[in-house]
């Protein structure tokens, strides 16, 4: 009994003693101790998200990969993989496990080694939140006075829900649906128990367990946490023997992107990160939704690559990416052939050695491992076989320059041998022989009523090169300049009707001691003609002449009034030709004034930005095209007024109700100058009686609210096309990135259809085709639209050749639009001249007002 009295006695002493020292310990640590009522009010880091204008996933950006979710969004089965691994018993206990602390002291008391946890979900959450991962004895004291604190104020989902949301589980990904992406490139919900095994025990030792570092660390990990989920009875014997079956397949994954759209993923990331400042932008969450369209950006990216090949193979193969192995072919006399192969590789090491390489876009590598008269067979990354069929590589005559191609091939051996490394790409269905483009391509598109861009390609790869070329390439415009130059000549006297000589130029330069003798492409001259048949079939001397009329002067101040920076515009008569140096995003706004009836808008990209809470903290207020500008100027000039008679305390809201009212795009054109310049640009596209205009391709497209201008340099090192409808303007360019090489010609391809393109590289063949592409899917659900001529234009009937009123009322004649006071004034011929004057038919005006 006196034993026992003892222990009792010992027992009751420690227990005084233990509650002494904890409570003392607290008393010690609670100024210390942080405040867990800001986890009532917890924003986790995530990294900035950007959209398209309906919600597609473009893009990224952040240290921290972060999908936050709400505890009912968790498998219920990755829940119970954590509990049984982490903490079994989470449910049960206050916030510490005595069971296990009990454990972890013992090993404490009989070995010295700390390493032991013993830390329930809640301990580990107040670290991760409150303090450092240092192994000291003060810090546990902490860790559980926090984890008591954190019991009382959150519930157990509240805690499970944060925690699975908070840990670090390597390779950035922070949170459980981080991880699903990172390692798996799934939803959360789309996990196998196997992949579920292995993200649940990755808490333990993330930077070393996961299954991209250490497929063999990841699957012993896993195992044991199969067996605890097991042990507990979340899963059934054979659902363990399955999983721990499961090869380990992962990789590291990017964001889950829904919509490509890289190179304006940048400038957003740009705009966002200077308006904010990088720590916000990267982890605050922000949500930003962009202007694009997800269907039309697709569509634009994929117009865009495919005319860069379509380029591309017509002008020849350039060979093999590498050679694996040589191969040495030999003719025989029926004409077959045979390839020698002394050094050929295993299939093992081929598999090797492709997943080595890197697939680019749509282009994927692949070994060409024999070759038939017209077939060859391939092996893909994975090790998947394909056959790769006539049909698909007898475009790959031999490239000898950009203007020079080989003969065209006529079996499989003269493209191919065994050993090769080259690109293939599926293309409906089937598999084509392919290379990387070495040409390059930008292409954008705006409303033009306010300047949100619907579409933006700024080259073939984003991940070959970061250059924007819709932004930040200037190249020379050729004869994309023409309708600019064309508005300054209506501003200056000139009219659609008038008569300009078609006819070559010899101008000496005393100072230089040449003449100048700018040329029409091609070298073709028509005489006397109209200057809405001049620009429609890109007259480049017609150009020049109206400079010569106009000035250069006036005609620099005109284009100026189109955003161009007159830097850009050389002071010569060069300017003609398309000499100056503007960006593909430049020109679509230039043209979006024709399109909009006279108004400069800004481009813009973001519509709205949400934080993390889906508060709005930015809504974008685009400035909008003016039916009546002259009533909003009136009343902005009403307000200024009463801001400047009023007191100070009243000038500020006066002040700012003048600027909400201003928002208007500025004027810079006449709308009837707007008008003429897109009905002229209609012709390039339907012509006339007996002539084609250079864009005649689109009438395809069936619409007779296109209007556009094909652009082609002197040298053909760069084409364009840009054109319009009201609705939606685009801008297509092509040329090569070094700005020396020329886009070149082809010679006819025999093994090729009657449909190929073939002769010299344009505007209308090189850059067109990418644009209408395009502009089949972004105009599909865009009625057709033709608002009303403005007030002050007239129709009247002319003479095709003369320009004058006509009498006629056949081919020999057209309506013709005029700003009301310009129309011609005298007739042409009369069709009858034995008729008296005064019976002969008087000419067709309509006047619109």
């Amino acid at each position: 009994m006196s034993w026992l009295k003892k222990l009792v006695i010992i027992t009751l002493s420690c227990a005084i003693l233990g509650v002494t020292l904890i409570f003392g310990s607290y008393i010690y640590l609670k100024d210390d101790l942080p405040s867990v009522e800001t986890l009532k009010d917890v924003r986790l880091q995530t990294p900035m998200r950007v959209f398209s204008q309906d919600g597609e996933l473009i893009s990224q950006f952040g240290e921290k990969r972060r999908i936050p979710l709400k505890i009912n969004e968790i498998p219920p089965l990755l829940i119970q993989a954590v509990l049984a691994t982490e903490d079994a018993r989470f449910y049960e206990h206050p916030g510490i496990d005595l069971i296990g602390v009990f454990r972890a002291a013992t090993v404490v008391a009989t070995t010295g080694d700390y390493s032991q946890g013993a830390s329930t979900i809640t301990q580990q959450l107040a670290r991760l939140f409150f303090l450092s991962r240092e192994k000291k004895i003060i810090r546990k004291i902490k860790e559980i006075f926090l984890a008591f604190h954190i019991e009382e104020l959150l519930t157990k989902d509240e805690i499970l829900e944060l925690y699975l949301n908070r840990i670090e589980l390597g390779q950035r990904a922070f949170g459980v649906g981080a991880a699903a992406q990172v390692y798996f490139g799934k939803n959360i919900q789309d996990l196998t128990l196997s992949e579920i095994a292995i993200i649940a025990g990755l808490p333990q030792a993330p930077s070393v367990l996961n299954p991209v570092r250490s497929p063999s660390r990841a699957r012993a990990r896993r195992n044991i946490v199969l067996g605890r989920m097991l042990t507990v009875g979340y899963i059934t014997q054979q659902q363990h023997d399955e999983a721990v079956q499961a090869p380990i397949v992962s990789k590291l994954h990017g964001a889950q992107i829904t919509a490509s759209a890289p190179y304006l993923a940048e400038m957003v990331r740009q705009e966002v990160v200077d308006t904010y400042g990088e720590e916000e932008a990267y982890s605050k969450g922000f949500q930003v939704f962009t202007t694009v369209n997800s269907a039309q950006q697709a569509r634009a990216v994929a117009a865009l690559q495919q005319n860069l090949h379509n380029y591309d193979e017509r002008h020849g193969f350039r060979g093999p990416v590498a050679v694996v192995w040589p191969a040495t072919k030999q003719d025989n006399p029926d004409g077959s052939f045979s390839f020698t192969e002394d050094k050929r590789l295993s299939d093992e090491a081929i598999l090797a050695y492709l997943d080595e390489q890197d697939a680019i876009e749509k282009l994927q590598p692949a070994v060409v491992t024999a070759v038939q008269q017209k077939s060859a067979a391939l092996t893909l990354a994975g090790g998947r076989k394909i056959e790769l069929g006539w049909d698909g590589m007898k475009w790959a005559r031999a490239f000898i320059s950009n203007e020079r191609q080989a003969n065209p091939p006529k079996n499989a051996g003269q493209i191919l041998a065994p050993g090769m490394l080259v690109y293939v790409r599926e293309q409906q269905g089937n598999w084509r022989l392919s290379q990387l483009p070495q040409a390059s391509s930008a292409l954008v598109a705006l409303d033009p009523n306010d300047g949100a861009v619907r579409a933006l390609v700024g080259g073939y790869s984003f991940g070959l090169t970061q250059f924007n070329r819709v932004t930040q390439a200037n190249r020379q415009v050729g004869s994309n300049i023409k309708p600019f130059i064309y508005s300054a000549a209506l501003e200056h006297g000139y009219t659609l009707a008038s008569i300009i000589n078609d006819a070559p130029i010899h101008e000496w330069d005393a100072g230089s001691g040449t003449a100048w003798r700018p040329k029409n492409s091609p070298d073709v001259y028509d005489g006397p003609i109209r200057l809405r048949e001049a620009l429609a079939k890109s007259k480049n001397v017609v150009s020049v002449r109206l400079i010569s009329g106009v000035g250069i002067d006036n005609t620099i101040n005109h284009l100026a009034k189109f955003g161009f920076h007159k830097s850009d515009l050389p002071r010569n008569q060069t300017l003609a030709l398309g000499s100056a140096s503007l960006t593909p995003m430049e020109l679509a706004t230039g043209y979006a004034v024709f399109a909009n009836g006279g108004h400069l808008v800004k481009p813009y990209i973001i519509t709205k930005i949400l934080d993390d809470q889906n508060n709005l903290i930015y809504e974008h207020k685009p400035v909008q095209v003016c039916d009546d500008c002259a009533a909003v100027a009136q009343a902005e000039a009403t307000l200024q007024a009463a801001a400047q008679a009023a007191d100070t305390d009243n000038a500020a809201p006066a002040e700012a109700e003048i600027k909400a009212t201003a928002e208007f795009a500025p004027r810079v054109i006449s709308a009837q100058n707007a008008f003429l310049i897109a009905e002229a640009m209609k012709s390039a596209i339907w012509g006339g009686d007996g002539w084609d205009g250079t864009a005649k391709n689109l009438r395809a497209l069936k619409r007779r609210d296109l209007s556009g201008k094909t652009g082609t340099t002197n040298d053909v090192k760069d084409t364009w096309f840009s054109g319009f409808t009201p609705d939606l303007v685009i801008t297509s360019w092509v040329g090569f990135d070094d700005a020396e090489s020329v886009l070149g010609k082809t010679a006819w391809n025999s093994n090729l259809g009657v449909d190929q393109v073939a002769g010299g590289e344009s505007g209308a063949r090189t850059a067109l085709p990418v644009w209408q592409n395009f502009a089949e899917l972004a105009l599909k659900d865009l009625p057709e639209k033709f608002p009303p001529a403005p007030v002050g234009i007239v129709s009247v009937r002319i003479d095709n050749k003369t320009g004058l009123l006509s009498q006629a009322t056949d081919n020999s004649s057209s309506f013709e639009f005029f700003r009301q006071g310009t129309e011609p004034t005298q007739y042409a011929a009369p069709t009858n001249p034995d008729l008296p004057a005064d019976q002969q038919k008087p000419a067709e005006i309509d006047i619109f007002r």
